[in-house]
């Protein structure tokens, strides 16, 4: 998309979540057993046109690119959006259109994109970088089909999801299902997180039933792929958070009155700020090169850099905000720790900082 476009569909997410997920409504849906308000998912489906919007055309998609789902994702973090998105369009969505499989792509991109379905993505366990020999679940024949046994202990949106797409090992290599979530051999259970914006769930599996998606043992090349894409949009949803700690300590220094004057006019406070743009700047630039390069072979080691740069952003930018505020940013009430728990989770998932150096330096080193 040229640029006023892509500024226009900032604009047009940003508003709609300005009315719908104000830190009120964050708060009530944290404390429901779901997470998220369904009507609100299915009307930024149907009527924002959202969930597709990274789909190709063929699938009923908008066909754009990661660029721009980056800034819905951007902008939903900046809302800590409660919502199975990221797990239904980052993880599920991307996964199948990965696998290169159409009658799969057929079967569920299109209720993925109409908000009918949501869905989620096993790779391993818990939520730990990509690694076909972490892999903890196993599946075997079972007739024409295949039978999944094993326990995935973290997944994000796992307790609601519809569709569960997992990564599983077999004789001929790992490869990928799709296993609906009320099959019989399914139990799921949600797991009390520290981020209480993002549910999760342990699932365990016993003989449940289950359809390859992809051609069998081929899936740890297109998975990992799945992995980096999700990666920039979990560096996205980091600096979209990471502004908006920017923004409301910056409000907060301009209107705070101490000692008669505000406190951002005091050096400490005003060069304390200054670093929080630093950051939250080059947190913008690595997630912004990451996305640009998302077709290239230059993907690994760019989601490896927006991971640690955006990771360490968040957690020093969340941080700081609630020290600006004072007392007030520790209490429950304040908004700033919901702040500080997103960005200590989403600092571990998909491998935190030291892991992403180690991976970088392997990848350069090639």
């Amino acid at each position: 998309m040229p640029t006023t476009e892509v500024d226009d569909l900032r604009s047009v997410v940003r508003d709609y979540l300005t009315v719908t997920s104000p830190s009120q409504t964050v708060r009530e849906l944290m404390a429901t057993d779901t997470g998220y308000d369904e009507a609100s998912w299915r009307q930024m489906a149907r009527e924002l046109g959202l969930h597709g919007i990274a789909v190709p055309e063929q699938w009923g998609g908008a066909g754009a690119g990661v660029t721009e789902l980056a800034v819905v994702f951007e902008e939903m973090g900046r809302a800590l959006l409660c919502s199975p998105f990221f797990a239904t369009v980052a993880l599920a969505t991307q996964a199948i259109l990965a696998s290169g499989d159409d009658a799969a792509a057929e079967r569920f991109v299109p209720g993925f994109i109409d908000g009918s379905t949501t869905a989620t993505l096993i790779l391993n366990g818990r939520l730990d970088p990509w690694d076909p020999a972490a892999v903890t679940l196993r599946a075997g024949r079972d007739g024409t089909g295949y039978r999944i046994h094993g326990e995935a202990a973290l997944v994000i949106d796992g307790h609601t999801a519809d569709v569960v797409l997992a990564a599983a090992g077999t004789d001929a290599g790992v490869s990928l299902f799709a296993i609906r979530a009320d099959s019989d051999g399914v139990r799921r259970t949600p797991l009390a997180v520290l981020d209480r914006t993002r549910k999760v769930a342990r699932m365990e599996f016993d003989g449940a039933q289950a359809e390859v998606i992809g051609t069998p043992g081929g899936a740890a090349n297109f998975l990992a792929r799945t992995s980096d894409l999700a990666i920039i949009a979990l560096t996205a949803e980091q600096v979209g958070a990471a502004q908006r700690c920017l923004d409301m300590a910056v409000d907060y220094a301009k209107n705070r009155i101490q000692f008669g004057r505000p406190i951002g006019s005091f050096q400490a406070v005003k060069h304390r700020c200054a670093d929080m743009l630093i950051q939250v700047e080059g947190a913008r630039s690595a997630e912004s090169h990451a996305a640009e390069v998302a077709d290239t072979d230059d993907l690994p080691a760019a989601a490896s850099v927006a991971k640690m740069v955006c990771s360490e952003a968040l957690h020093q930018v969340a941080l700081d905000n609630m020290r600006i505020h004072g007392g007030i940013g520790f209490t429950w009430e304040h908004d700033a720790h919901l702040f500080v728990r997103r960005a200590k989770a989403a600092q571990l998932i998909f491998g935190d900082p030291d892991y992403h150096a180690q991976r970088l330096a392997a990848l350069v080193s090639k």
